[in-house]
């Protein structure tokens, strides 16, 4: 029969020259600015569009494809990376809560596809300067159930970008090491809504 699965194995080897992501989130700002900080220029717009928008760059010697989607929304965003996308970055700005609303939306969007999309997907926290001396793991645990949730359901998996410090490649040499851990232990699958 025909593999309905959303996820393609075998027609894709892992290629740490190309990476393709989706972000995903509430403040279309956030999201912006954090594309803008991997992509390492002004690519995306602060305007709340209801439309995918899909850029590119160079990034480390890595050809890097970036989709901001419009709130939650997961399928449509997925077509727009063939052969599908490597990861799912939830954005989350670190002075905001993540509340019963979020968790119930982004729960039923993400399972559109199946519950294996979960682990392609890594919590992106912008705004990292609002932690001060506090560390991330203690904002997650005094945030509440639902932001212990959503890191659990992405396998323990989140980075913080400060969005304030866009001229420190560091943060995002190493969101991107952490997307190819992620695509590795993924045996170099991608998403697809197929």
């Amino acid at each position: 029969g025909v593999d309905k699965s959303p996820w393609r194995r075998g027609c894709e080897t892992h290629n740490p020259s190309e990476l393709r992501i989706i972000l995903l989130g509430n403040s279309c700002s956030e999201k912006s600015s954090a594309g803008n900080t991997i992509l390492g220029r002004e690519e995306f717009g602060s305007k709340s569009t209801a439309q995918c928008v899909k850029r590119q760059g160079k990034v480390a010697g890595r050809k890097i494809t970036v989709v901001d989607a419009p709130g939650w929304w997961i399928y449509t965003p997925v077509e727009l990376c063939p052969p599908g996308p490597h990861a799912v970055l939830l954005v989350l700005c670190m002075d905001s809560n993540f509340k019963d609303h979020d968790r119930t939306v982004l729960d039923r969007h993400m399972n559109l596809l199946t519950e294996r999309i979960w682990s392609h997907t890594m919590v992106l926290f912008t705004f990292g300067d609002y932690l001060r001396d506090t560390l991330i793991e203690q904002h997650i645990e005094s945030e509440g159930k639902n932001l212990q949730w959503l890191v659990e359901k992405c396998g323990n998996r989140y980075h913080v970008l400060n969005i304030k410090n866009r001229g420190d490649d560091t943060q995002v040499t190493e969101l991107l090491e952490k997307i190819e851990e992620m695509v590795a232990a993924n045996r170099g699958s991608v998403i697809s809504c197929i």
